[in-house]
């Protein structure tokens, strides 16, 4: 085995369950690995074919919030091979900035599909709070630590998101069903 890294593309950035992802893939496959984040589906995509990267790993769909379709159509842009396809467990929480409470939170931010696995959670407890769907869960959890989304904004994202950021998680393990898998699709050029 040679001593460079594979390289492998994700649709996300540091602390997104496609990081977490890739490292499953990276474990199961035997191979040392660096990864690029690409941030979305297409850029990971053009990352892969355009030959500036290895592998490619985008979520493909998830067993509550349904097809992922950027994904969808970001692969009918291009031609490439499927190397795998795999679930991990997805257990989205609600972030905040350190101190902020329950009653601060006047809008909640993440990806669509974070929110779709969620939806009754927020219908339930979250009447008259705007949802804003953004690029990436971890993206989201960036920009509020980062302070570029407004006070009161909470995220959708994982753990690792919260820690890395520095952030709180106001409640954990939001997501509609116990058990939340999203399938991703592993590929190559």
């Amino acid at each position: 085995m040679s001593s460079a890294k594979t390289t492998i593309a994700i649709s996300g950035i540091r602390g997104s369950f496609s990081e977490e992802a890739a490292g499953k893939f990276l474990k199961d496959q035997h191979l040392d690995g660096k990864v690029i984040y690409a941030t979305t589906a297409d850029t990971t995509f053009k990352t892969v074919t355009g030959s500036r990267c290895e592998y490619g790993l985008v979520p493909l769909e998830n067993s509550n919030g349904g097809i992922v379709y950027e994904t969808v159509y970001a692969m009918s842009k291009y031609i490439f091979n499927i190397k795998a396809i795999f679930e991990i467990d997805v257990q989205q929480n609600l972030i905040v900035t350190p101190g902020t409470r329950r009653e601060d939170v006047k809008q909640i931010v993440s990806h669509q599909q974070a929110l779709a696995q969620c939806r009754f959670y927020l219908k339930r407890g979250w009447q008259g709070v705007d949802m804003i769907e953004y690029a990436d869960t971890a993206l989201a959890a960036k920009d509020l630590a980062e302070g570029l989304l407004p006070y009161g904004t909470a995220v959708i994202a994982s753990k690792a998101a919260a820690k890395l950021f520095g952030l709180e998680i106001l409640e954990p393990s939001i997501q509609d069903l116990k058990f939340n898998f999203t399938a991703f699709l592993a590929f190559t050029r």
